[in-house]
């Protein structure tokens, strides 16, 4: 498939995607917003890498959504009232969707951030699972500056990677978050001095998982992501019966042999999704 907002490359069990839009500030046009959840459904459905790692050329990763997305939120001429909405109600779902893919895959999802991350440049990220920056990054919650309110996934996640009077700041000051602070605070997992260090080093982590049991690697997002929503007593029933039915014992015994003899286990794939077909 062609993609005209970033490039995709899979390579070694990790599919990378790029924004490539440097001169426009990778800003998220209309197109990206359909290509970007197309993309990781794609690698999701078909099982096509075992780690994601999201990435950017140019100076920025991106600046956020581009004006010309936010016309889709105008009132259109002459429509009823409470059929418009509806309908931008309906539209702020289908733009949260982009990023909800993100948390649902079963592979785990990497930001690789340089320069300002902006916007909805936020709400992807946050999405994601691992994030790692530059040290010239920053992060900028930008809606309050355009008299909106941040609705495409920041504000349900932010809360959980930093503390809440530190959120509060960034959504009601529009304040720019620099990466050192953001590392402080547990926004991002580490930083690096410029995006060669920064993409060596994500590179690195990406191989060491996909290295791992991709069924292990599934498991393990599923249950953060349901413990983070649930309670404990619930989180704890809810790993038992993924256990009870998805413990795979060949591979466990396969990965223990392994650690005794001192080299690295191979494990198969996940099986390509086709539950709808």
């Amino acid at each position: 498939m062609t993609w005209t907002t970033f490039d995709l490359d899979i390579a070694d069990d990790i599919a990378s995607l790029r924004f490539n839009r440097p001169d426009a500030l990778n800003s998220f046009v209309p197109a990206l917003w359909r290509e970007l959840p197309q993309a990781v459904a794609m690698i999701d459905r078909e099982a096509l890498a075992r780690v994601i790692v999201i990435a950017a050329s140019g100076r920025h990763f991106t600046a956020g959504m581009d004006l010309s997305a936010l016309t889709g939120l105008a009132p259109e001429k002459g429509a009823d009232e409470v059929r418009e909405r509806a309908r931008v109600m309906r539209l702020v779902g289908e733009l949260q969707e982009t990023f909800n893919v993100l948390e649902r895959a079963r592979m785990p999802v990497i930001a690789a951030v340089q320069g300002g991350c902006i916007g909805a440049g936020l709400d992807l990220v946050t999405a994601c699972d691992l994030r790692y920056a530059t040290a010239d990054a920053f992060f900028c919650l930008h809606e309050i500056n355009l008299a909106l309110t941040a609705d495409v996934g920041t504000f349900p996640r932010i809360l959980r990677h930093m503390p809440d009077g530190m959120a509060r700041e960034m959504a009601f000051t529009g304040a720019r978050l620099d990466a050192p602070r953001a590392e402080r605070i547990g926004l991002v997992n580490a930083v690096y001095a410029d995006a060669e260090a920064m993409m060596s080093a994500v590179m690195e982590t990406a191989a060491t998982i996909a290295a791992k049991s991709p069924l292990a690697l599934w498991g393990s997002k599923e249950m953060l992501n349901y413990a983070r929503d649930h309670s404990t007593a619930d989180a704890l029933r809810h790993v038992a019966v993924w256990q009870a039915g998805m413990l795979h014992h060949a591979e466990t015994a396969r990965a223990v042999e392994a650690q005794r003899e001192k080299r690295q286990a191979r494990f198969a794939g996940l099986a390509p999704d086709r539950a709808l077909e």
